[in-house]
């Protein structure tokens, strides 16, 4: 046994080395106080933040009156009462204008479409989608509650594939109102619609990105995921204050249903095309008449650009703006107005934006050298579809490239110069690059083709120099 006042003088001994192992630790861990109180402290916020969150009751309450079904009646040509399943030959000939109408024994017979919309204004204008009231020969639309109304189209842009319609009767429709701004990418959104006159869906996600192509003119849409199903077509998207950031226009569909993946036309571009399709019934938009295409890295290495920035110019119709003012097949276009230009679609939507009849200021790229001119665009006129058969038997396939060309001025709609690709092969390396049917390839390596041997003969001088080809 220890004596007691040896054990006395241990345990004293022990407390007084635990207080040094004490201090001993303090002082390791003294440079850096943080390590232990905070990770506590983070751990219980962590443990407030993950509560349930409040849902969007209240803003569903808010926004849902405004929403609408949409209900269309349209002739459609049938044969026996029944409707017309259009033969692979009609399609041809349908889409490259050389349609005649139904045949004699055809007839109307009326068919009904669905789609959503949403009231903007008290006395009854309503937004929806383009092909939701296109030929329509009646609309109905149903309101939240289940009225029913008559309704007329106002008028209608295809190239958003937005429409306004108006329904009279009353001063006192709810309605909703467009967001001042856009929403960022991650912000929540609320889609909202009123298929098959049900009394309405409403799907939640997040805008998942912005500046969306989607084969559907030269403007950007809004990708959100929250489900936008079959019927919800000319709906509203809302942010979480109520507002409508995006009118929904398409979904992507591998098998047909909604796969939670949507495209919205964005608050900016709807509230413009809204407020002429109020003002005139239709929408105006400047006319500059070029072919172009996108500057890629290769095209910017083959005509010795810094950077792959930019609209090349394929072919200015003759007459046209662009035309008048000297832009030449081969021309860069690198700003409007003093504003610079990302590619072929920005472009695009740049021009569209500006009245027809305004003056405006391009700086372009012109065999390396700038220069800048001044035009006046012209009005859009009408799109019409290319007959893209060729007129004689010189079609021809290039293996190298996988691509089925033919001279230019041989396919109607193409114009007098260079090669029109009638056919592109999925995953050879025109396919690859972006190369579509019904482009036309004017110049390869900085030299003009107009025929395979001229073609030949650029591709073998753009390898002797190192250009990329493939």
């Amino acid at each position: 046994m220890i004596p007691t006042d040896k054990k006395s003088n241990m345990s004293r001994r022990r407390r007084l080395l635990g207080s040094a192992a004490a201090i001993a630790l303090m002082a390791l861990v003294g440079a850096q106080p943080c390590l232990w109180e905070p990770r506590f402290g983070t751990a219980a916020l962590a443990a407030e933040t993950t509560q349930a969150p409040a849902g969007f009751a209240d803003l569903v309450a808010k926004v849902k009156p405004a929403v609408i079904s949409v209900r269309v009646k349209m002739n459609e040509p049938s044969e026996n009462g029944s409707i017309d399943q259009e033969s692979g030959m009609d399609r041809f000939f349908r889409r490259f204008g050389f349609d005649e109408g139904p045949s004699p024994r055809a007839r109307q017979r009326s068919v009904t479409g669905v789609g959503s919309g949403f009231f903007i204004s008290a006395d009854g204008y309503a937004v929806t989608n383009n092909h939701v009231v296109d030929q329509a020969t009646s609309v109905q639309v149903t309101s939240d509650d289940g009225t029913i109304h008559t309704a007329k189209v106002v008028g209608t842009d295809p190239t958003t594939d937005l429409a306004l319609i108006k329904v009279d009767g009353k001063n006192d429709f709810p309605h909703v109102q467009f967001a001042d701004q856009s929403p960022r990418i991650g912000d929540w959104v609320i889609a909202v619609g009123n298929p098959f006159g049900l009394g309405g869906t409403v799907t939640a996600g997040i805008v998942s990105a912005k500046g969306r192509a989607i084969s559907s003119g030269p403007y950007d849409y809004m990708q959100i995921d929250a489900p936008i199903n079959k019927g919800n077509s000319g709906g509203p998207t809302f942010d979480v204050q109520g507002n409508v950031v995006g009118v929904n226009t398409a979904i992507f569909s591998p098998s047909g249903g909604s796969i939670g993946i949507g495209f919205d036309i964005p608050t900016e571009t709807a509230k413009d095309v809204i407020a002429a399709l109020k003002d005139k019934g239709h929408v105006t938009r400047g006319w500059l008449g070029v072919r172009i295409q996108t500057v890629t890295p290769q095209i910017a290495s083959s005509l010795g650009l810094k950077e792959a920035r930019g609209a090349l110019v394929d072919d200015p119709e003759s007459g046209s703006p662009a035309a008048k003012a000297g832009i030449k097949s081969g021309d860069v276009n690198t700003a409007v107005d003093g504003k610079g230009i990302k590619d072929s679609r920005d472009l695009a939507r740049r021009i569209a934006t500006i009245a027809p009849g305004a003056s405006v200021k391009l700086d372009i790229l012109r065999n390396g050298e700038a220069k800048t001119l001044m035009l006046t665009l012209e009005q859009r006129p009408d799109q019409h579809q290319a007959n893209a058969k060729p007129q004689s038997n010189q079609q021809s396939t290039t293996t190298h490239l996988g691509l089925t060309l033919a001279p230019a001025n041989e396919v109607a709609g193409s114009g007098d110069q260079g090669l029109a690709v009638m056919d592109v092969e999925p995953g050879g390396p025109a396919a690859e690059r972006g190369i579509q049917t019904g482009d036309v390839i004017l110049m390869v390596g900085g030299k003009t083709v107009s025929n395979l041997e001229d073609l030949r003969s650029a591709l073998q001088d753009a390898k002797m120099q190192g250009k990329p080809i493939s």
